[in-house]
């Protein structure tokens, strides 16, 4: 019996292997400076997720002076925890760092045993109303960093005018220039300003 002459199929046409999802993919960010510098902190892939960008920070904490030695710190919208960490490797007292997805809080707090980052409290919940229910001028810095496609920006300025201390600072990442007209009725303005690339990085201080 004669077998039939196979076809060599050609590779253009074969279909497709199916595609294997996984778990969100992940890249890094470094703490720039202090205790652990030069540590890695894993970025998950995840809608709005953005880090500070190391050279914006690298410029944020010159601006404020590298040494945060006893300084009281909240980092309201923290993701990766790239901003609150920073400041705790610089020697703050208290870093507050609030975060509203579970898998990033869940995230946070491996870091935080990593790194025995005792200074450090990770808080599951909403970065406004943190803000709201701390007593007024207690923080020497307020870090504001919410996802740019949201609209907290404003009533998270409004809230962070309240807590910050006299002579304390804000730092606000966002994907517009922030105006003194604009922060007014925040109580604030801009003491520093960077672009890079998308990102409007600004220094704010209590006006008057």
């Amino acid at each position: 019996m004669k077998q039939k002459n196979s076809k060599a199929i050609n590779p253009s046409e074969r279909p497709p292997r199916p595609v294997r999802l996984s778990t969100p993919l992940t890249h890094e960010v470094r703490i720039i400076g202090g205790l652990w510098k030069r540590t890695k902190l894993a970025v998950a892939d995840k809608p709005g997720l953005r880090p500070t960008p190391d050279r914006v920070r690298e410029t944020l904490f010159n601006w404020l002076g590298q040494d945060l030695t006893g300084w009281r710190c909240i980092d309201a919208f923290a993701g990766t925890g790239a901003l609150g960490f920073e400041a705790a490797s610089r020697g703050a007292k208290e870093v507050t760092l609030v975060e509203q997805d579970t898998a990033l809080v869940a995230q946070l707090k491996r870091v935080q045993t990593q790194l025995q980052a005792s200074a450090t409290q990770v808080v599951r919940g909403d970065g406004v109303a943190a803000l709201k229910h701390l007593d007024a001028a207690s923080m020497d810095v307020v870090f504001i960093d919410p996802p740019f496609d949201s609209v907290l920006f404003e009533a998270a300025l409004i809230a962070a005018g309240r807590a910050v201390a006299v002579d304390g600072f804000v730092y606000l990442e966002a994907p517009i220039l922030w105006t003194d007209a604009q922060l007014e009725s925040a109580g604030l303005t801009v003491h520093r300003h960077l672009k890079a690339g998308a990102v409007h990085a600004h220094l704010l201080k209590r006006m008057g």
